[in-house]
């Protein structure tokens, strides 16, 4: 008995010495350290922080996660609001920022319908360009942007949300312009500025049957006429009751499938209701507020915060389970304070979708996520 306790000292000391060196100096595992050689763990970054404006949320980004993206300001809208006018100084703040950290840098987006500029589509006259014009928009742009950032940008989105939850083409106007070839253009493009850069498809509500079928045609086609596609982004803007997990998995092993990494893109759980189930994770959706779907102003009850945890490990056992698919996964927002959907789709609201509250403190998932990373 006193041989065991003598053991069992010795090794408690040489575990309190051990942890703070593995855990640099804090005595607490981060989720970058638990998830290391299994897939990145990311943030996106608001302008704020790019700016250096919240220190307490790029104090929590440098200790939690090893990949940032940008939220808004790498959008065509921000970043070129004028033709051939482009805004390069926050997305420069941001690339050297994960440069000076290590980071796995994603640029978001080259092409989306939603969030371009007015005069993409339009001439001087305020009429529809025709196709050729688009094209070389297109191609403008992603040679400036993704070009810029040549060798920095580890890897980007290029094209976003070009199908419908049934697997049909969005009618976009670069769709409605060009027709469903401005994808390939758009991959075409983005390798010609940087070939070294990953290249993704990225959407929303990719456990759909429809849309996951067209997205693996998608890729697969791309890839059988020689054209770079290195991964499949699954926007992960989730509720309490949707997706349900087997769809969801479903996804992921058909992703990978066709040679493919997945990408867990701008991944919160909001545990607020949604005024309209239909609306996905469409950015223009928006409807009054109303105090019946503000339930939570206060703070969540218990078995509301427990459902809440749950789902989350839940989620992030199927992204260990197929580590071997997944290479990222990327919180929409590094907390609770500052999460877009306090306002959207009704503006006023408070929701708990992430990781961490708003006090910029873990919630009690973090650590369950760590564990199950461990075991």
């Amino acid at each position: 008995m006193k041989r065991k306790k003598i053991l069992t000292g010795v090794l408690s000391v040489a575990c309190a010495l051990l942890l703070p060196a593995l855990n640099g100096q804090t005595g607490e595992t981060s989720l970058k350290q638990a998830l290391e050689g299994k897939f990145y763990i990311g943030t996106a970054m608001n302008g704020f922080q790019i700016m250096g404006r919240d220190t307490a949320s790029l104090e929590l980004i440098g200790k939690q996660f090893n990949s940032v993206v940008a939220e808004n300001v790498m959008k065509s809208g921000v970043i070129q609001p004028r033709e051939g006018e482009f805004q390069f100084e926050l997305p420069d703040r941001f690339v050297e920022y994960a440069r000076q950290h290590g980071m796995y840098t994603v640029g978001h987006c080259l092409i989306w319908h939603s969030q371009a500029p007015r005069w993409f589509f339009t001439d001087d006259d305020g009429n529809e360009v025709d196709r050729e014009v688009l094209i070389e928009r297109m191609k403008t742009h992603i040679y400036t942007v993704a070009g810029r950032y040549r060798g920095k940008i580890d890897c980007w989105d290029v094209v976003n949300e070009a199908f419908e939850d049934d697997g049909s083409w969005r009618e976009n106007k670069f769709y409605q312009i060009v027709g469903p070839e401005y994808v390939e253009l758009a991959f075409r493009f983005a390798h010609e500025a940087d070939p070294d850069a990953e290249l993704l498809y990225n959407d929303y509500s990719m456990f759909h049957q429809g849309r996951r079928d067209a997205v693996v045609a998608l890729v697969n086609d791309l890839k059988a006429k020689g054209i770079q596609v290195d991964g499949i982004g699954m926007q992960a803007h989730y509720g309490m009751d949707y997706p349900d997990y087997e769809s969801f998995e479903q996804s992921i092993v058909a992703f990978a499938e066709t040679g493919v990494q997945v990408h867990i893109t701008e991944m919160d759980i909001s545990v607020l209701p949604l005024p309209d189930p239909s609306v996905g994770a469409d950015v223009r959706a928006s409807f009054a507020y109303q105090d019946k779907m503000n339930p939570y102003p206060d703070g969540l009850p218990e078995e509301v915060r427990q459902a809440w945890h749950d789902r989350y490990l839940d989620f992030f056992k199927i992204f260990l389970k197929h580590e071997d698919k997944v290479k990222r996964v990327t919180l929409w927002g590094v907390s609770d304070r500052y999460s877009w959907k306090n306002n959207w789709p009704i503006r006023g609201r408070t929701d708990y979708p992430l990781l961490f509250d708003r006090e910029f403190q873990p919630k009690p998932v973090v650590s369950d996520i760590i564990r199950a990373a461990g075991e």
